[in-house]
C-alpha cells in the first residue's frame, strides 16, 4: 500500500496504482467518467467483454473511456497497459460489489438515482458555463445524456452502499494511530501547509421596505410593457440583473425539477408557452419569468431579475457598529465570544462564530480555501487580533460587513501527533479500511465467478482474482 498517496492528496502528478484509484474513486466517491456514455472520436475501439463477474460484465469501452478520461485530466504517469489493467481491477472491484449487493439485496430507489443524476448534470453544465455548450461538445440533448447515464449512476451508488457496509464498523484507537504514524518512512511525512482558524462577527444590514417596494414597481413596469407588446428578451437584456441569463435575453436554457429556486419552479412549471408571470420572489430578488418550451420534466424559461439592494447608509451604519465591537473587544470590555452572542447576525452564533471549511467540514482552512479578501486581511494579522470592518457577501447574495478573530495559525511543518493528530487520525483510519477493504475483495473473490480475457491475464493485480 502506498500512504503517500493516503496522506498527501496535494501532489499533482501522481501515478496511478489500484489502491490510488480505489480510494479516489470510491472511498471519497468523487469519480465520474462522463466519457462512458459519450463517444469520443479521438479513438476507436471495436468493443468486447474483457471480464465477467457474477452475472455481470466489463466490456473494452468501459476501459477505454476511463483511460481516455485519465489522460485528459493530465500529469498522469504510467504506460497505458499499466494504466488500463489498473483501470480493470476497479472495475471488478465494482462489479464484485454490485454481485454481493445482489445476494444482499441491496437497491437504490429511483428518487434517490434521480436526484444524484440532476447534481451530476449540473456539475457538468457548470464546468461548461451553460447548458447549450454541454450538449453541443456531446451532440446530446440533456434529457438523451440522462437517459444513458441512469445506469451507470444507478450501479456506482449500489457499489458505494455496499462498500460503505464494509467498513461501516471500522473506527482506530490511539495505539493504532500513533502506530500508523511510526510506520511512516521519515521521507514520506508530508509537509502541512499554514492553517487557519477564524471567527467572525456579522452585521447584515435590513432592506427596506421602500427599497423592495421600489423594485417591485419597477419590475411590474417592465411586465406591463412587454405584455403590451415590447420584447421580453429586449427588457431582460436592459434592465436583469442576472449576469448569466441577461446577455442572451433572459433565456435560461432547459432545467429540470429541484435545480432552480423552489420558488421560481413552483410557478415556471405552470406557465404554457409564451406566457409572463406576476412578481415571484426568491432568495436572488424579485422575477418575471416567461415561458419558452418545455419538454417532459424540463423547461426553459427567460426570466428578470431585479434585487433590492441595502443602501448606502445602511452599509455604513453596519460598518460602523462593527468598529465599535472592535474596539469594546480590543479594550477587553467584552470578550469575542460574548460578542458574538450579543452582536452577530451569522448562523454560527452557537459555535462562537467560527467559519466551517466547506471542503472538509471542520473549522481548518488553508489559505487558497478562504475567501480571497479574507485571506488578504488575515495574512497581516497575528493570532488573537481582530480585524476591522471587512465587506461580506451573505450565501443569500446581500451585502453586508464582518470582523474577524484570528484564533489559531500554524506555520507550514511536516506532520506530527502533538499538531497534526485529527489528520493523522484520519489517515490511520483510511489505511484500516483499505485494508478491510482488501480482505473482502480476497474472500469475495474466491466465491464469485470472476473470468478475464487473455489479453488483460499478463496483468499485475494487487488481488488474486481466481484467473482463468
Amino acid at each position: 500500500m502506498n500512504l503517500r498517496f493516503i496522506i498527501m492528496n496535494r501532489i499533482k502528478n501522481i501515478t496511478i496504482t489500484p489502491t490510488k484509484l480505489r480510494l479516489f474513486v470510491l472511498m471519497l466517491g468523487l469519480f465520474f467518467t462522463f466519457n462512458q456514455v459519450i463517444a469520443q472520436d479521438e479513438e476507436q475501439i471495436i468493443d468486447q467483454v474483457v471480464a465477467v463477474v457474477g452475472k455481470n460484465i466489463v466490456l473494452e469501452s468501459d476501459i477505454q473511456n476511463q483511460y481516455l478520461n485519465y489522460r485528459m485530466q493530465g500529469g498522469i504517469k504510467g504506460g497505458a497497459k499499466d494504466i488500463r489493467c489498473q483501470i480493470l481491477e476497479e472495475q471488478l472491484f465494482q462489479k464484485l460489489m454490485v454481485a454481493q449487493a445482489e445476494v444482499d439485496s441491496i437497491e437504490v430507489n429511483e428518487a434517490q438515482v434521480e436526484g444524484e443524476l440532476e447534481r451530476r448534470l449540473q456539475m457538468f453544465v457548470t464546468q461548461f458555463g451553460t447548458q447549450e455548450k454541454m450538449e453541443k461538445y456531446y451532440g446530446k440533448t440533456i434529457p438523451e445524456i440522462k437517459n444513458e447515464l441512469h445506469d451507470i449512476i444507478k450501479e456506482q451508488m449500489i457499489a458505494q452502499q455496499v462498500q460503505s457496509g464494509i467498513v461501516a464498523n471500522v473506527t482506530v484507537t490511539p495505539s493504532e494511530i500513533k502506530s500508523f504514524f511510526r510506520s511512516i518512512p521519515s521521507d514520506s511525512i508530508p509537509q502541512i501547509p499554514t492553517e487557519y482558524q477564524i471567527a467572525q462577527i456579522v452585521k447584515k444590514p435590513p432592506i427596506s421596505i421602500e427599497e423592495k417596494i421600489r423594485v417591485k414597481e419597477q419590475l411590474l413596469e417592465l411586465r406591463s410593457r412587454i405584455l403590451k407588446g415590447e420584447s421580453f428578451s429586449t427588457m431582460a437584456i436592459l434592465y436583469s440583473e442576472d449576469p448569466g441569463s441577461a446577455k442572451k435575453g433572459g433565456e435560461l436554457g432547459f432545467y429540470g425539477r429541484g435545480q432552480l429556486y423552489p420558488e421560481f419552479e413552483a410557478i415556471a412549471f405552470k406557465l404554457s408557452e409564451g406566457e409572463i408571470s406576476n412578481i415571484v420572489d426568491t432568495e436572488a430578488g424579485y422575477h418575471i419569468i416567461q415561458m419558452i418550451e418545455r419538454k417532459g420534466d424540463y423547461i426553459n424559461v427567460r426570466h428578470i431579475l431585479l434585487s433590492p439592494k441595502v443602501s448606502p447608509g445602511d452599509l455604513l451604519k453596519a460598518r460602523n457598529e462593527l468598529d465599535s465591537i472592535a474596539i469594546l473587544i480590543r479594550a477587553d470590555s467584552i470578550s469575542f465570544k460574548a460578542a458574538v452572542t450579543k452582536f452577530s447576525e451569522a448562523n454560527n452564533k452557537n459555535s462562537g462564530g467560527l467559519l466551517v471549511n466547506p471542503y472538509s467540514g471542520s473549522t481548518i482552512f488553508e489559505a487558497e480555501q478562504l475567501d480571497a479578501q479574507i485571506s488578504f486581511v488575515i495574512e497581516k494579522m497575528k493570532v488573537g487580533e481582530i480585524s476591522n470592518p471587512v465587506p461580506l457577501k451573505t450565501e443569500e447574495k446581500e451585502d453586508a460587513y464582518q470582523i474577524v478573530l484570528l484564533k489559531k495559525k500554524s506555520v507550514p511543518h511536516k506532520a506530527n501527533l502533538k499538531q497534526d493528530y485529527s489528520k493523522i487520525m484520519m489517515w490511520a483510519e483510511n489505511d484500516k479500511k483499505q485494508k478491510v477493504i482488501d480482505e473482502w475483495i480476497n474472500d469475495k473473490a474466491k466465491e464469485t465467478y470472476v473470468k478475464i480475457i487473455d489479453q488483460y491475464k499478463d496483468c499485475i493485480y494487487t488481488h488474486d482474482w481466481e484467473i482463468r
